[in-house]
């Protein structure tokens, strides 16, 4: 079979490796997705030689100037290239063969041939190699059957599982996280290697784990990888908090849901309206602190009250561990958690203007990835119920239309500041003034007093009259204003 790759830089790639006397072979995940017809712009060359000369050489006949960065400790080189409007990432590496101590997931690196490069890949769909020589120009070499595996939709080693996923556990992941992406199934031979092999996962950086898991949250149907992550008792290792979901109590008759197939529904139902990874961490993480709140009453049954505050809690300590940004990006999630049974209590009652007043503030411009939240949490199998939810729901973004064109809410600093009540009536940060200020804001929320200057600070004056408070100067309230 030939295959026919169309990007300028492998006619380059082919005439340098003819001159030089060296075969060179596109390899790994730009063959694949050629096969799958998926995007790529990553593209991996491998020679039997030299990675490092090819790729210094092919970088002077693009242009000069083009630098190249070279790895001597794997022997590897890539360099960008621009093509399309897309910069593509172009590796090269020589052929090799690889060894393992039981200790690391590094190898002890030889030279090889091309049949030992595609021995070390992790599957048979990313060992097929394409040759760039003139002479074979676009010949296929798929000593493992990767074309058919692509077929069959499946996930294979090409050699023994055992030893692919003992020497190198986090292939186990990169299995798990390509049958998420390409919904291919992992052959039954393969996860039980994984299984046997889970342990091994020790060995692995966070940081390694957490980007396949990211990847994983980014598939089309982040569930298929979740339960696999489940059945192969991996998630026990590096993440026991979302395994800790799984499972149902039953007491008196009654029962409470598996939070942990919930969770992956509203994941899935999550990524169904948006690709924004950290808005499908918060759909991961929305009920992660149910069960240390859950509690069994014998007239409510089973409940979780607090595990939005608990969940919110323990998003910090989630994010260290897996070694996940500790900024903005995680204050976004535990926002989100905190804040994901509000709009399910507004819509459950009277969708009244303070509680949407309050929403707003609170939610800030993160309101829209909230109300998304919240509706990708209904799943309950009473179409009634989850008719009359969406209902409430579609009233609860209306008034959030409405309140925010009315008053102006969302991210709102109250009109008249702490610095104001202290230069007003002479005063040090003190508890006084957080009870004026307070007591403003709650007022403006509950519509008691309109969102501005004029109505807070008359406000201002009331509250520290009936507290025995006094004005400094003897300037109009008009001046202070000024």
């Amino acid at each position: 079979m030939d295959v026919e790759l169309t990007h300028p830089i492998y006619d380059i790639v082919g005439q340098v490796a003819d001159e030089m006397g060296i075969d060179a072979y596109a390899v790994g995940g730009v063959v694949r997705d050629y096969f799958l017809q998926r995007p790529c712009s990553d593209i991996d060359i491998v020679c039997v030689g030299s990675g490092i000369a090819l790729a210094k050489e092919v970088a002077l006949r693009i242009d000069p100037h083009k630098e190249v960065h070279v790895f001597h400790n794997f022997g590897t080189a890539q360099f960008t290239y621009l093509y399309n409007n897309v910069e593509w990432e172009i590796e090269f590496v020589g052929a090799r063969r690889e060894s393992y101590q039981r200790d690391s997931r590094k190898p002890i690196v030889e030279d090889g041939t091309l049949q030992d490069d595609q021995n070390r890949r992790d599957f048979t769909i990313n060992a097929m190699a394409v040759c760039l020589n003139s002479s074979r120009r676009g010949e296929l070499v798929d000593p493992f059957g990767g074309i058919i595996d692509l077929d069959r939709g499946v996930i294979r080693t090409p050699l023994d599982p055992a030893v692919t996923f003992s020497d190198d556990p986090l292939r186990m992941l990169r299995a798990i996280r390509f049958a998420s992406q390409l919904h291919f199934v992992i052959l039954p031979e393969c996860f039980q290697a994984i299984q046997n092999n889970a342990e091994r996962i020790k060995i692995i950086s966070m940081e390694r784990i957490s980007s396949e898991l990211n990847k994983i949250l980014l598939s089309e149907r982040p569930s298929e990888g979740l339960l696999l992550l489940y059945k192969s008792k991996l998630l026990s290792y590096f993440f026991p908090e979302l395994e800790n979901l799984k499972g149902v109590e039953t007491r008196g008759g009654l029962s409470h849901k598996d939070n942990f197939y919930h969770t992956l529904e509203v994941v899935d139902n999550v990524a169904r309206k948006s690709d924004d990874l950290w808005l499908r961490w918060a759909a991961l993480l929305h009920d992660i602190g149910k069960p240390a709140t859950k509690r069994f009453d014998e007239k409510l049954g089973w409940t979780f009250h607090g595990h939005e505050v608990k969940g919110a809690k323990m998003v910090g300590r989630i994010f260290r561990r897996l070694r996940l940004p500790l900024d903005a990006k995680m204050k976004y999630v535990e926002k989100l958690v905190m804040l994901h049974l509000r709009p399910i209590v507004i819509a459950d009652d009277v969708v009244t203007d303070s509680a949407v007043r309050r929403l707003l503030f609170e939610a800030g411009d993160d309101i829209d990835d909230l109300m998304l939240l919240c509706e990708a949490d209904i799943t309950s199998k009473q179409e009634a119920k989850k008719k009359r939810f969406r209902e409430n729901y579609k009233l609860v973004r209306q008034k959030l239309v409405e309140i925010e064109e009315k008053d102006r809410i969302r991210n709102f600093q109250p009109p008249v500041s702490g610095l104001d009540i202290m230069q007003t009536f002479g005063l040090g940060p003190c508890h006084e003034v957080g009870v004026i200020k307070d007591a403003i804001k709650d007022a403006i929320l509950d519509g008691t007093i309109p969102n501005n200057r004029d109505a807070a600070w008359q406000m201002m004056l009331t509250l520290a009259n009936n507290m025995g408070l006094k004005q400094v100067d003897s300037k109009s309230d008009d001046s202070i204003i000024m």
